[in-house]
């Protein structure tokens, strides 16, 4: 597909990277050159220096053949503006980052009213995703599919699980629920395992089920999750106040620990259930003095990663939190795994991951859609869900006689809403929806599961 991004920031620069990989034709735009340099040499793709809302800069980055036209630069209604002038005239697709809180209850009337094919909020994203970790406190990473039925969980495993040493079918057998062990991470390495595959104490377990499954899971390896009710936050930005509405709503006790006065002030107003403290988060006897010993999660927002990454490690030494950090960069994704700190979020990836989802999806729009995708496992496989729309050669044939791929796990079939747990007489029928599991890249169709 022949794409443009404009904003070469943090978000453009993590779509260009994901992009580029999937071998889609980019044209990076920004006012900036320095950094239209860099994106373009990085990425093998057509720089252009200039006001991305220009329709002079639009024809000179070739909107006309544009399949895709992405705006996520700083500022909302920049975003908003370039998609109104690329999608005049013109039949590409236009997706625009929208980033205030304020518009978040028009975000509909909106896109329907500008003919915006999708509005993206990296913060709404990332304020999700820790609220669904906060739900769930167990877990790592939690990833959900068919409409929020089925859940991906990662989790570490430890000796009093009693797990260590075990093969997954002797696993299955005893525990006795519908889940399946989809990915195993030991050290650097990944693998997607059969039923031989024999696991260890402090490997990095990914699970699929229902979400009835995945609990009953977690009871019988004597792991009960502690009912998380407050939550100390560190940090006052955009992600803080959208966290901050949602815990809100289910009866939260929300702390809010912010440097700058005057923000304070807004979030004050703005979040009149929650406390607002004017303070220095990363002062250890404010955190102890505002109950970090005795609360049951803390979350690390500041706009610094080390920052965030250090108070994660202050409050696993003070305190049984459950602990989420906020990183931007990810550079060291290794060193930072090593820390054992909890759930880490990287709000610009799980931006990239819904735009790839709406890419492929518009790739094959006949056979069967990528309706829901995450990279997981840093990055070294992917988790997909396929919606089954016609026939093929995976259709009414039993699983186990499929020519699958290696390294390829059918994880979950969602019929209708009643979701199975695959097993070898099982079949893929026109109607469902498939949950994928891989470390083969760039699947786009169902089909790409068999061996050619």
């Amino acid at each position: 597909m022949n794409i443009i991004i404009v904003g070469c920031g943090k978000v453009g620069t993590s779509l260009a990277e994901r992009l580029s990989a999937e071998s889609h034709d980019l044209v990076m735009v920004d006012l900036s050159a320095a950094k239209v340099e860099d994106a373009s040499s990085r990425f093998d793709a057509l720089g252009i220096v200039g006001n991305g809302a220009s329709f002079t800069v639009q024809q000179e980055a070739g909107v006309e053949n544009a399949d895709l036209f992405i705006a996520v630069t700083g500022e909302d209604e920049l975003n908003l503006l370039c998609c109104l002038m690329a999608k005049k005239g013109r039949h590409c697709q236009t997706i625009a980052r929208v980033r205030n809180p304020m518009y978040s209850k028009e975000i509909q009337f909106i896109r329907e009213r500008l003919g915006i094919s999708m509005i993206i909020n990296p913060e709404l994203t990332a304020a999700r995703e820790i609220s669904k970790l906060l739900k769930f406190p167990s877990a790592i990473k939690i990833d959900t599919f068919a409409k929020g039925r089925v859940e991906l969980l990662r989790f570490r495993l430890k000796t009093e699980m009693g797990l260590g040493g075990r093969s997954v079918m002797d696993i299955m057998g005893r525990l006795k629920t519908d889940v399946l062990i989809c990915a195993v991470e030991r050290g650097s390495d990944v693998v997607i395992p059969n039923g031989s595959f024999v696991v260890q104490d402090n490997d990095i377990l990914s699970i699929v089920g229902s979400l009835e499954s995945t609990a009953e899971f977690f009871e019988k390896i004597g792991v009960r999750s502690k009912q998380v009710r407050n939550s100390l936050i560190v940090g006052g930005g955009t992600i803080a106040h959208y966290l901050t509405l949602d815990l809100l709503k289910i009866g939260f006790r929300v702390r809010i620990i912010e440097q700058r006065k005057e923000r304070c002030e807004y979030l004050s107003e703005m979040l009149p259930g929650a406390e607002i403290i004017n303070g220095d988060g990363s002062n250890q006897s404010l955190l102890l003095e505002e109950g970090l010993a005795n609360a049951d999660s803390m979350i690390a927002l500041t706009g610094l990663d080390e920052e965030n990454i250090f108070l994660s490690l202050f409050a696993k030494k003070h305190s049984d939190a459950k602990l989420v950090a906020k990183v931007n960069r990810i550079a060291f994704t290794d060193v930072v795994d090593g820390f054992d700190i909890g759930s880490i979020i990287y709000p610009k990836y799980l931006t990239a991951d819904y735009i790839l989802q709406y890419v492929r999806a518009r790739q094959n729009s006949i056979g069967s859609n990528v309706e829901t995708l995450y990279k997981i496992l840093d990055n070294r496989a992917e988790a997909l869900e396929f919606s089954i729309r016609e026939a093929s050669a995976v259709t009414d044939v039993p699983l186990m006689e499929l020519n699958l791929k290696d390294s390829l796990l059918i994880c979950c079939i969602n019929r209708k809403g009643k979701i199975l747990t695959p097993r070898g007489q099982n079949k893929i029928k026109v109607g469902d929806t498939v949950i994928v599991v891989t470390t083969n890249q760039k699947l786009r169709d169902i089909r790409d599961i068999l061996k050619e």
